[in-house]
């Protein structure tokens, strides 16, 4: 058994109980979406290669990607705008995210002994929650939502990168490196696409005109 699953079975009331977990992926970047996911993993169910997102190369995180929505008891992914990161501060869209992913749980009728998240604190509709902090790299379930975000996410950016080349999001899938922040610079800001109230881009619209 690895130890993010013996992490999860501690929340089990009892041996047969469910636990979902949750987490997200995008915080950081200049932009694209915010990307939540949660996801109830069966309690038999293991995997030793299954971490935090992070640890994880982009092969390993797309072949796990596939094994957990196969064998998932329910999982879901939800993608919140740019301009809604805008508009509500990207720690509320994060939450929001997790939330709306937890309200398809709720609305499914599922039977949950705890809820896991990364840290962020949710309504649970009186479910008992633990916000752990790098949950993802302890808990098993929250490491499998936060693979299911960063695959979709990472998705989202290829596919943006398509329609605005230039910017290298393929390739920093939108954090604020060096290479991103000249593009920047060079090519201008693609309001569709960049969070405006970011300090970088904020602060680009202010001495140009784009």
């Amino acid at each position: 058994m690895s130890n993010l699953k013996d992490f999860d079975d501690k929340y089990r009331l009892k041996t047969d109980g469910l636990v979902c977990g949750f987490d997200e992926a995008g915080r950081g970047p200049l932009c694209g979406p915010v990307v939540s996911a949660g996801v109830i993993l069966p309690p038999n169910f293991d995997n030793a290669v299954i971490n935090d997102s992070k640890q994880l190369t982009d092969k390993k995180r797309r072949a796990l990607f596939d094994v957990i929505k196969k064998e998932a008891i329910f999982y879901h992914i939800s993608v919140i705008s740019p301009q809604i990161i805008d508009e509500i501060n990207i720690l509320e869209a994060s939450r929001l995210g997790m939330q709306q992913a937890l309200d398809e749980i709720i609305n499914k009728d599922y039977t949950i002994d705890y809820v896991l998240t990364d840290y962020m604190d949710l309504n649970t509709y009186d479910h008992p929650i633990a916000k752990l902090k790098h949950g993802d790299a302890q808990s098993l379930s929250i490491a499998a939502a936060s693979i299911l975000a960063k695959v979709t996410r990472d998705d989202i950016m290829l596919e943006l990168d398509k329609k605005y080349p230039g910017y290298g999001l393929a390739q920093h899938k939108g954090y604020p490196t060096k290479g991103h922040l000249k593009a920047l610079q060079d090519k201008g800001v693609v309001r569709e696409i960049y969070r405006l109230s970011y300090k970088p881009v904020e602060k680009l619209l202010q001495t140009k005109l784009f």
